[in-house]
């Protein structure tokens, strides 16, 4: 007996970009996958922590946000990743697909 309900099963070639940076007290390699997933939302995985989130540059503006899923302590941390995603990431005019 199935005790769950597959929403999809898809496959896609996809392309990924690995992109270094450093701020001014740490370094951050990150892979970005971009898919017809998700509303045009890349995938972000930073390869140090292992966490993975949707992002686009608007959602990048939201300093906040950033500094809370990548559990970061330091607010200017934060505010250097945010520039770095809003010139990095593209933009995208949909609304957010899953509630928090």
């Amino acid at each position: 007996m199935e005790t769950y309900e597959r929403l999809y099963d898809e496959m896609e070639r996809v392309n990924v970009r690995f992109v270094g940076m450093t701020t001014e007290k740490t370094r951050y390699d990150f892979g970005l996958m971009y898919t017809n997933m998700f509303f045009g939302k890349p995938l972000v995985t930073c390869m140090q922590t292992g966490r993975s989130f949707l992002m686009c540059a608007e959602d990048a503006e939201d300093v906040e946000y950033l500094q809370k899923i990548l559990k970061l302590t330091d607010i200017e941390e934060a505010k250097a990743l945010s520039e770095f995603f809003k010139v990095t990431l593209p933009f995208t005019s949909i609304e957010a697909q899953y509630i928090d």
